[in-house]
Order: structure tokens, then sequence, then C-alpha cells
């Protein structure tokens, strides 16, 4: 599982393959052994091993015969043995939405001596030579050869690649490619019959496109129908050597500008609030010490004058790296003008993310009287956990929850969302000085709960309401979900770093069926947000939403349990 609680599960073993093999690791004595005339001489005389019983396994007790190598529990890999050393990667622990706590590194261990050794950190792959003396190990963009010992690292040598080049033809490239993706198709698609159609003719259908192909991108195109004759969601064909010039950095301020055609001035129209004590959403123009407000005039950006017939963002094109000076005036004039600096950032889709959820809580809020709380989960990924767990626990004294699930982008964590949502409270207990109880199990939700969702839930955010609806947690609000559940996976990268996905873990329910692939997920209740609603700043789902759970509570009330009264133990 990786909703987990310890996070280092791994270990390295040795197994004695014969019942007469020794400890590898036998325990060590401090006591100092005393050598006897002649013992040197009776070495020699010690009987050795005849090498074609080497590979002899005595299965009669194979599993007991197990020996921890006595390191640690880690995040171990790649592991390779050599006379007398073993050779490993130690990884940091997976996290959403952080790094781990540690950086890769390849280590070393001496069989004899007991000791671990850091060969290299921040390491990526490495290989082991076919002698086993040699390592050559990727540091970043660099490459180096050691000695495969424990003083290997000091003595490294960096391997050139500035003379590396290669001759390539596009065509024969694209051709292979093409064959690539129609063989991972071939070998893994989820179900072996194709969806009922002929592979191998799709292939000779569209394999003479390719003498029109000029372009890696054109290349894209024509796998890409050919697959989607698969009709299949998550049939994905990206990237590939297609070069494209690095995109200028805007300096955004987290704002909207208008201009006022009485002075042709630039304007602050609105400055989005954020929250800054989260770099996510963090809003410059907001930030303490920045003196900036709807309705300023920006005279100026960087020292450069603005007016209204400039495009004020070619202004704060290539200055990203760096904070921008507005001048700012609450007139159309330098007249008693100031200046702020703000740090910017270089992208807005966050804050306007953040805007639309908090309108969305705080209609929630008035429509229930501050009753039933409300959260979105964005996909099923870093963001949707983080949101989740952010918001979720905060609200566990609503009387009644709505989850919105709407333009879930997908990713895989429903099922830690499922199963927290699932928690049923069986008991209580309270502190002494605390009013409110603990419930236990941890985490549990006492109230009615809905869910929201759209055209726009997809993948995992399609999986999340049906999966909801299926543990009898409450009502589906909404339009029916795209209906892509057949998850993916790749197997390297293809030729020239492209990527292709190929659809390989069907979606099915406990009675063998596959479910919600090619339809989606439907709602218990169907709202459509028409666009005259939504434009006069409603939202019919989300009244909806509010509007079923207020019933809910009106024939049930949620009611949270009370302290007990004090027992009296005199006898």
């Amino acid at each position: 599982e990786f909703n987990y609680a310890t996070d280092r599960g791994r270990e390295i073993y040795a197994l004695a393959l014969r019942k007469d093999v020794k400890n590898p690791f036998p325990p060590e004595s401090d006591e100092v052994a005393v050598s006897k005339e002649g013992d040197a001489s009776k070495k020699d005389e010690a009987k050795k091993e005849d090498p074609s019983q080497d590979m002899t396994i005595d299965f009669d007790g194979l599993s007991a015969r197990v020996t921890r190598v006595p390191l640690e529990a880690a995040n171990y890999g790649g592991l390779e043995a050599k006379s007398g050393y073993l050779i490993y990667s130690v990884d940091p622990t997976q996290y959403y939405g952080r790094d781990g706590d540690i950086k890769p590194s390849v280590r070393v261990y001496s069989l004899k001596d007991r000791k671990e050794t850091t060969l290299l950190e921040d390491a990526g792959g490495w290989a082991l030579s076919h002698d086993g003396s040699k390592l050559l190990v990727r540091q970043g963009p660099s490459w180096f050869v050691m000695d495969a010992t424990p003083a290997g690292a000091a003595a490294k040598k960096t391997v050139s690649t500035s003379g590396l080049m290669v001759d390539r033809v596009p065509r024969e490239e694209w051709a292979e490619i093409f064959n690539e993706v129609w063989r991972r198709y071939r070998d893994f698609f989820y179900v072996p019959n194709m969806h009922g159609y002929d592979w191998q003719a799709l292939r000779e259908q569209y394999k003479p496109w390719l003498q029109y192909v000029a372009t890696r991108t054109d290349l894209n195109y024509v796998i890409g129908e050919m697959i989607s004759e698969l009709t299949i969601q998550h049939a994905y064909i990206e990237g590939g050597d297609i070069p494209l010039p690095p995109r200028p950095k805007v300096a955004l301020p987290g704002a909207r500008f208008a201009v006022d055609a009485a002075s042709n001035r630039y304007r602050i129209s609105e400055i989005f609030q954020g929250q800054n004590e989260e770099e996510t959403y963090r809003s410059p123009l907001t930030e303490v010490g920045v003196d900036a407000k709807p309705g300023d005039y920006v005279l100026a950006i960087n020292g450069q004058p603005l007016t209204g017939a400039d495009d004020i963002y070619k202004l704060l094109r290539n200055q990203a790296d760096n904070p921008v000076r507005l001048l700012l005036n609450d007139k159309p004039d330098t007249n008693g003008a100031r200046t702020v600096s703000y740090r910017p950032i270089t992208d807005e889709s966050k804050l306007l993310y953040f805007r639309w959820v908090d309108r969305n809580r705080k209609m929630v809020d008035k429509l229930s009287d501050g009753r039933i709380g409300y959260l979105h989960v964005p996909d099923m990924g870093q963001d949707g956990i983080s949101e989740f767990i952010k918001w979720y626990y905060p609200q566990l004294k609503k009387e009644a929850l709505i989850v919105d699930d709407r333009g879930n982008g997908g990713g895989n964590v429903s099922r830690m969302l499922i199963e927290r949502l699932s928690r049923k409270p069986l008991a209580e207990q309270f502190q002494r000085g605390v009013d409110d109880p603990f419930l236990y199990p941890d985490g549990g939700f006492l109230g009615p709960k809905v869910v929201l969702l759209d055209e726009n839930s997809a993948s995992d955010g399609d999986i999340f309401p049906a999966m909801f609806k299926e543990a009898g947690l409450g009502l589906l609000i909404g339009k029916r979900s795209w209906g892509g559940v057949v998850g993916i996976t790749n197997h390297g990268p293809l030729l020239d770093g492209g990527t292709v996905n190929v659809p390989e873990f069907g979606f099915a329910n406990l009675q063998g069926q596959w479910i919600i692939e090619g339809h989606g997920v439907d709602p218990d209740i169907v709202v459509e947000n028409d666009p005259q609603s939504v434009i006069e700043g409603h939202d019919p789902q989300l009244e909806r939403g509010v509007a079923e759970l207020m019933k809910q509570l009106k024939a049930k009330p949620t009611v949270w349990p009370t302290r007990p009264a004090a027992p009296v133990k005199l006898k």
C-alpha cells in the first residue's frame, strides 16, 4: 500500500542454498583470538570445495535459511553482489506534495568489515561492469567511473561526453517509433482481444501514412489516429524530438488591469487575494509591505513609462527572476506617486482556482448558515491530497459535508479519500478542560455527505464518485462524468525520448463487469450549470447540494456526543 505508516520497508537478506553453508554474519566477539603454531599449515590442508557443487540446492528447509544483512531498513534498489561486497542504491521515500527526505545514493557494503560506504550522493542511474571491478554512475548531467570498492569514490574519473555524436535518419526513427508503439499496445493493452479490432490490420492501414510524415508532430498525429481506433480513453502519445524555443517568463503580479479611457492609463482592476502562507497560493500584491490596491494607476514598470497604448505584459516579459517595481498613484499623474516592489509569480492559474474555491466555500456557508462544510478536490494526485488534508480535518465538526469533484483531473489517491470518508465513529474520548471529544477512530465524519461531479471529473476523478456511491456514503449531484478509468503505464521512453502510455489496468465491479470506461458515472440528481445561471453568479449544482443536505439534516439532525457524567467510585 502507498497509504502507509512505514516508509522504509525494504531490507537485504542472504539465503543459504545448502544446509552446510556457514552463516555469513555470525555473532561478533571482542575477544582476541590466540594463534597457535601450526595453525597456518592446517589452513592449507583445509578441504577445498568442489566447484561443481556450488549450485547444489537443498530445498528441504530452504525458506528457514535466511540471514538478514545487518543494515537498517531503507528504500533499497538495484542490488548487485560481487566478491566481498554488496552494491545497491538507497532512494528517498516518495511523498505527494514534497521531495523525499534524502538524496538518492549509491552505496557499497563490505561483507568482511560489515561497514557501509556511500560512493556518490544525488546519484542517478548506475551500472556494474561485467567483471565486477568498475562502476559507472550518473550524477546530474555528468558520468563517473570508479572502482567498485569502498575506496573507489576517492579516485573517481569523469567520463567525457563532449565528443559523443550520433548519425540519425529521422524517417527511419519515425518508422521504428511507429512500430514500437504498435508493439506496446499489442503486448500490454488491458485485454488481448484489442476490443475486437484486428490490430495487425490497423497497423497496415496506417503504415502508408508514414511516407507523408515531415515532422515528429506529424508522427504523433498518425500514431494518435491509429491508437484512437481502439475507442478507449488514456491513449496518450506525446513528446519526442520536437525542437521548441524556451518561452519567456512573465513577471505576473496576481492582478488584472484595465485601461482608463479618460486618462489613457492602466489601473489595477482586481487583486487576487490568494493565501500567502502557502507558496502555491501566494499573491504578490497582497504580501506584507506591498502598498497596492484596486483602483491604483500604474504609471511605470521598472522605470519604463506606461500608457494605455502599451501592452502592459510586454514590460513584464523576462522579468520573472527579479523583483518588479511599479510606480503607482491614486490619480493618473506622477505627482505624489509611490514606488512599490513585488516578488512576481509566473502562473496565476492557482490564484484563479483559489478564488473559485473560496467563493464556493463562502456560498455554502451562507446558504447553510454555517452548518455545512465544503472542500474541492482538484485532482487525485499531489494537489488533490493536499487540498483534502487541508480542508477535511478542520471541518469535522460541521453537520454535513459537500465534496466537490468537478473538474478533477485524476490520479490515484481516490482510495485514500474513500477510506477516510468511510470512517464510522465508534466511540469518543474526553480530556479534562477540553469540551470537544476526540472521536475513535480519528477523522470520522458524523453527518451526511454529497459529492458534486461534472463532465470534467476524469479518470480517478471518475472512480471517486462511483466508489463514493458504492460505499453508500451519499448522493451524487451534477452531470455524468468523463468516463475513462483504464489505468496507464509506460515502459520507458521511445527512441527519441517521446512517451506512449498504454491503457493496462481495466476497472471492474465485484460482479465481474467492466464499469465506467466509455460511459462515465451517472449522478443521482442531474443538475446542469447553465450559462445564464453561471453568468448571474449562481452555481445550480452547488446550490442543489446544499439544499439536499439541509433536507437530510431536517429529517435527521447531526448530534455530536456529549461528555458522560463523571463517575463516582466510592464504595
